[in-house]
């Protein structure tokens, strides 16, 4: 799941979220691997621009190779600028309504339901079996259960009878 950089305020640039990491150059050309943690590979698309540790970089080519890629970006030529570029990689965040929820926007969020407020969203926690809303109330709220929202700071979920017990 993406992670916010920077706070948005008027007239400062937008946030950037966390979209990967640069992991090490691949061969002599100027190539580095790449990790997503984001699921949305059109980030890599060529003319996409990318803010590395040395700044912001404009990917030429990227291509898959297993779980990771191999990504070239414009004006890096050898193995030690690429080298240099080791590191976070963050986008601009994606202007898209397709219902997808963004850990950006659930932190700070209100956790409701019909029984009423259960409290704040202080992180997501990955988790293979759907990630997971982590409560400064102490429950751990499974995001499959997230019905609306985020809207107004506030998150609607419906949770099997007994989730909010566990914890007490």
């Amino acid at each position: 799941m993406p992670s916010t950089s920077n706070s948005s305020t008027e007239g400062a640039p937008a946030p950037l979220l966390e979209i990967g990491y640069i992991s090490k150059a691949h061969g002599l050309g100027g190539d580095v691997v790449v990790h997503l943690t984001t699921d949305r590979v059109e980030r890599l698309d060529a003319g996409s621009k990318l803010t590395t540790v040395r700044g912001v970089r404009q990917v030429d080519e990227a291509r898959r190779d297993g779980v990771r890629w191999l990504v070239r970006f414009t004006g890096v030529n050898d193995r030690e600028t690429a080298d240099a570029l080791r590191g976070d990689l963050m986008a601009e965040r994606l202007e898209v309504d397709d219902g997808t929820l963004w850990v950006h926007e659930l932190i700070g969020c209100r956790v409701v339901d019909a029984a009423g407020d259960h409290g704040v969203v202080v992180s997501v926690l990955e988790n293979p079996a759907s990630d997971l809303l982590e409560l400064d109330t102490g429950p751990l709220v499974p995001l499959r259960f997230v019905i609306g929202g985020p809207a107004d700071g506030v998150v609607t979920v419906e949770v099997p009878e007994g989730l909010w017990d566990l914890t007490s």
